[in-house]
């Protein structure tokens, strides 16, 4: 076993770090047989439900090692007990995640659930966890509805909606930008929410949309799209891409002209750690709409970034704050009930209460929606001799989704 010493805010931290499963404690997906999950003699056990391979498997790489960094700095145990992290990967495939997630429960017995970076795999869970009674910690997928129109009384989501993430940048936008905007979004439910939300607050704030095209999920050519956008009057574009969407869309934005004649706007993913390395100088001048910055100058975040590049020797993401808050909230409600996990709504109603200062800022459920209450930052990004940053020019203090 590997030990290694590193300062977090000034605190010395044990980080223990099996090497043989890349820094966390995760149990074999092996058979197991029952345990009473109230007997503290065992291991609490969290299945993790993530995507490791396919689209989206550096998202739950990052988010993995997010929770691993956390459950590091408290020795792997909370409330008495030690924790065991079981790692299932969805492959992002709703049929998969629901398969493994009735292993987790059936197999592995285990105590809480969290993961899901597509909002289909969550959605496709959903059912499985309500009617189990499994307190599940959903950690990124963003769908709306995951809070409201399918909200459980077992399910809290700690990263994100669409809703907050398109509806914090529509004033802002009018005030700072213009009353006429241009918008474009990948065309899947997640790129189409965030675009209702944005159009919401933006039209609401006196602006005006002058036009709307939705290219397929996945393109590689958005010329077509540029053109119209091109020869339309307006004072920005509104743009929801992410992934390798978001690079392509971001460097062919540039590439023909548009970056020269509109400021381009959009969502944190539109601006990422990897999508800025690979698309240079065409990212510079774009505002977009976060949770969470590398540049936030906190402590807490401070000592996170400090942490996470000692661990990994890399750059935290969006993704590695979630999964690091995720744990955080799983470890607060088993020492607030001083290990007992025998009883699924007294664990849930331990999440709800949690509130800490989170590297993203204050960190607090409603408790109708079961989702985070939490302030949203409106960046710019600029070039520097090292690449890029993010800036942060607005925060909106306390965004709570409406939950309807």
């Amino acid at each position: 076993m590997l030990k290694r010493l590193f300062l977090i805010s000034g605190t010395f931290f044990l980080v223990i770090i099996l090497a043989a499963c890349g820094g966390a404690a995760i149990e074999s997906t092996s058979d197991e047989g029952e345990a009473d999950s109230g007997d503290s003699d065992e291991a609490v056990k969290i299945g993790a439900i993530l995507p490791f391979s396919g689209v989206y498997a550096a998202l739950g790489e990052d988010l993995r090692d997010g929770m691993n960094l956390y459950f590091d700095s408290i020795d792997w145990e909370a409330g008495g007990r030690e924790i065991e992290m079981i790692e299932e990967d969805t492959e992002a495939d709703p049929q998969v995640a629901l398969r493994k997630t009735r292993k987790l429960m059936d197999q592995n017995d285990v105590d809480f659930l969290t993961g899901a970076v597509s909002t289909a795999v969550a959605y496709a869970i959903r059912d499985e966890v309500d009617e189990n009674k499994l307190p599940y910690v959903a950690s990124h997928a963003g769908g709306n509805d995951l809070t409201r129109e399918q909200r459980s009384d077992y399910i809290w989501r700690t990263s994100f909606s669409s809703w907050q993430i398109g509806n914090s940048m529509g004033e802002w936008v009018y005030e700072n930008i213009g009353d006429r905007i241009y918008v474009t979004a990948a065309d899947y439910a997640f790129g189409r929410e965030a675009s209702a939300a944005f159009i919401e607050s933006y039209t609401e704030a006196g602006g005006e949309v002058v036009g709307e095209v939705y290219p397929p999920l996945e393109n590689n050519d958005y010329a077509s799209y540029l053109t119209t956008i091109s020869n339309e009057d307006v004072d920005g574009v509104y743009g929801f891409f992410a992934g390798s969407d978001a690079a392509r869309f971001v460097q062919q934005y540039d590439e023909y002209g548009l970056k020269e004649k509109f400021p381009l706007i959009g969502s944190t993913w539109l601006v990422a750690e990897d999508v800025r390395e690979s698309v240079g100088d065409a990212a510079e001048g774009i505002y977009a709409s976060t949770f969470w910055d590398y540049t936030l100058e906190s402590e807490e975040n401070k000592a996170f970034v400090e942490a996470y590049e000692a661990a990994y020797d890399r750059r935290p993401t969006i993704e590695s704050l979630e999964g690091y808050d995720a744990a955080r909230v799983i470890a607060d409600a088993l020492e607030s009930l001083e290990g007992d996990t025998s009883d699924p709504d007294r664990i849930v109603e331990a999440i709800s209460n949690a509130t800490f200062t989170s590297p993203r800022g204050e960190f607090k459920f409603d408790k109708d929606t079961h989702h985070v209450i939490q302030d949203m930052y409106i960046t710019e990004t600029v070039s520097n001799d090292e690449g890029s940053e993010n800036n942060i020019l607005h925060t909106l203090e306390k965004v709570k989704d409406p939950g309807e």
